[in-house]
């Protein structure tokens, strides 16, 4: 996040606040061109000044989503991949569940194209009878307005560019100018609004459809939404990705299936075991000698040192006891700590102050809990435990020392959490349903979109975007700018060749030798007929003085004329002037001499246009 500013996150944390969008997990590069795009459009410069703009004029947060929720689909985009889904894995899907329901999710389905694609495939294999009864399809995004767009199920004649002119005919029904998606495979669709980084995911799905969406989010937040994709797919289920994602570094919790095509199988989470012995036995020498009791013990060993709650245990005398795996992975200790004073590890005093609470517990005689106690893990994860500390004391009733137990219950808090959202959402469902149902109970359509929105709002939908092609998109448009901009400069190149060869031809064509100087007397123009006369080209003179020419003419002489006609702008025709001279082949001739004023295009003079035309041979 160190290319983002302090101003642009005040920023984000304001849309999440009070639009209920969390565009904190995004990329900032991306993120931050598309907003100060739009802030271009708007005329303000700054993000708190945005900020300022957006509490004042509250219709321009729907054109902010817009410019940020680029939507970018197709029907059967990549038809390789929809290949392999269609003849591959929907029909092992179908056999291996003959009867079942079939659920599928579409996360980030914009505008709709992608989940309808899903209902023709499945279609085709199922028949539309069977489809109707057996699968249901839920398409989801954070954009409502690509939402609306999606139930709609009515597109253009371009954008059914990836489907046959057969799935057309059978699927679409031509309404004003467009095409109509079926209305009785259209109830299976179910479109909703979810956010893949706060919401609640659809669970026990079969297909999980999310396709260069999570290329849109940062590491942190990749990671926590696939888990939350892992958690929504059934054992069985597979993630079809697009071709921009790889899951390279997520092999715990998918495994690739097609990995060309970017299909993936969920994985089962397992914690590593190893074996340990425990500490205090080990020191004391605990045990009978008898085969079967020293059976017995392993077994009990085994099964505290595997157990799934983190677990130590402290003697009487204050000395680290036993400590079993879990224990050891969540609070970095390890078997050589035990035989250590307590007080003197890390654990004694975090995640909490233990000592005093193991003193209470010795004393008092029962067990003592403290609840919803919160560790902070490295790379910012958040464990929370309730801990239960419980005394440990002999037949006779002396005191042995203390059992400690660290139950994790982070996935409690996280789904209490969620179902607090979850329950806040609903009652807001239910009020927007209510509202609904008095506006639109005249149709049936109506009624179908308030179900689905009902329906979307109870399994917490999810939806985002994607970037690499909204960026080739931008590319392309840049390019068709430049491509434009070229041919404009080619034509003028042109015009610019054209008129210099017309004027080389004028010069060429005239009997004159013609001069043409600035006002400080250097050579801008040197026609051939001078070239003829005096044996020099062009590039040899253009750019040298006048009056500095070496040629069979005495130039000098030129330097009255020249100044009368930079001073006073014109020469008359009495005052031309004859010179002699000596042309290239060294024969002698005489010039008549006519000066005229260069002038620019404010009327200003900016030189001197000099015409010598050759009269006659000198006398002897």
């Amino acid at each position: 996040m160190a290319d983002s500013s302090p101003q642009f996150e005040r920023l984000l944390t304001f849309l999440k606040e009070n639009r209920g969008f969390d565009f904190t997990g995004y990329k900032r590069t991306s993120l931050m061109r598309r907003v100060d795009r739009q802030m271009q459009a708007v005329g303000v410069a700054t993000y708190d000044e945005y900020q300022d703009f957006l509490e004042l004029h509250p219709e321009e947060f729907t054109a902010l989503f817009n410019t940020i929720l680029i939507n970018v689909t197709s029907f059967f985009r990549d038809p390789d991949a929809w290949t392999y889904l269609s003849q591959e894995f929907l029909p092992k899907l179908l056999n291996d569940k003959p009867d079942d329901v079939l659920r599928v999710w579409s996360a980030g389905c914009a505008s709709g194209e992608e989940a309808y694609s899903l209902a023709i495939a499945l279609t085709e294999l199922m028949g539309p009878d069977d489809f109707r009864n057996r699968v249901k399809i839920y398409a989801t995004d954070v954009d409502e307005d690509a939402l609306a767009y999606a139930r709609q199920a009515t597109y253009t004649d371009r954008q059914l560019t990836g489907l046959e002119s057969e799935q057309v005919e059978k699927y679409f029904e031509p309404v004003n100018g467009k095409f109509a998606f079926r209305k009785d495979l259209r109830r299976a669709v179910i479109f909703g609004r979810n956010d893949l980084v706060q919401d609640a995911p659809i669970s026990r799905t079969d297909l999980l459809v999310c396709r260069n969406t999570l290329m849109y989010f940062n590491a942190e937040q990749q990671s926590r939404i696939l888990q939350r994709l892992h958690f929504a797919l059934n054992p069985s289920g597979v993630l079809f990705l697009g071709k921009a994602e790889m899951l390279l570094s997520h092999a715990h919790l998918f495994e690739p299936v097609d990995l060309k095509r970017r299909f993936f199988r969920k994985t089962s989470i397992e914690q590593p075991r190893e074996r340990a012995l425990f500490g205090a036995a080990a020191r004391n020498g605990h045990g009978n000698g008898n085969g079967d009791g020293n059976d017995v013990a392993l077994l009990a060993q085994e099964a505290v040192m595997n157990s799934p709650i983190a677990h130590v245990i402290v003697e009487r005398d204050g000395k680290l006891a036993l400590v079993n795996q879990r224990a050891e992975a969540v609070f970095n200790v390890t078997q050589r700590d035990v035989g250590r004073p307590f007080q003197d590890l890390e654990l004694s005093y975090r995640p909490l102050e233990l000592r005093s609470y193991i003193a209470q517990a010795s004393a008092e005689r029962h067990s003592v809990w403290v609840r919803d106690v919160e560790l902070a893990r490295p790379g910012g994860e958040i464990l929370h435990f309730d801990v239960q500390v419980v005394p440990l004391q002999s037949v006779g009733g002396n005191d042995l020392g203390v059992s400690i137990f660290f139950t994790d219950v982070t996935r409690y808090r996280q789904l209490q959490d969620e179902l607090e959202y979850a329950n806040r959402q609903l009652e807001t469902a239910y009020e927007e349903l209510q509202s609904t149902n008095e506006e639109l109970e005249t149709t049936n359509e109506e009624l179908q979109s308030t179900v689905e929105e009902l329906e979307t709002t109870n399994e917490e939908l999810q939806s985002t975007n994607e970037e690499l092609e909204t960026m080739n998109e931008e590319l392309q448009s840049m390019n068709d700018e430049l491509q434009s901009s070229n041919d404009e400069l080619r034509e003028r190149t042109t015009e610019v060749s054209e008129l210099n060869r017309f004027m080389e031809s004028i010069l060429s064509s005239l009997r004159a030798a013609v001069m043409v100087t600035d006002r400080d007397l250097k050579l801008l123009v040197w026609n051939e007929r001078a070239a003829d006369l005096w044996g020099l080209r062009s590039e040899e003179v253009v750019g040298q003085h006048l009056l500095n020419l070496d040629i069979g003419l005495p130039v000098e002489q030129l330097r009255p004329i020249v100044r009368r006609v930079l001073s006073d702008g014109a020469v008359q025709p009495a005052e031309d002037v004859h010179i002699d001279g000596i042309n290239r082949r060294g024969r002698p001739i005489t010039v008549r001499v006519t000066a005229s004023p260069l002038r620019g295009g404010g009327g200003d003079i900016s030189g001197v246009i000099l015409a010598l035309d050759p009269e006659e041979a000198a006398a002897g």
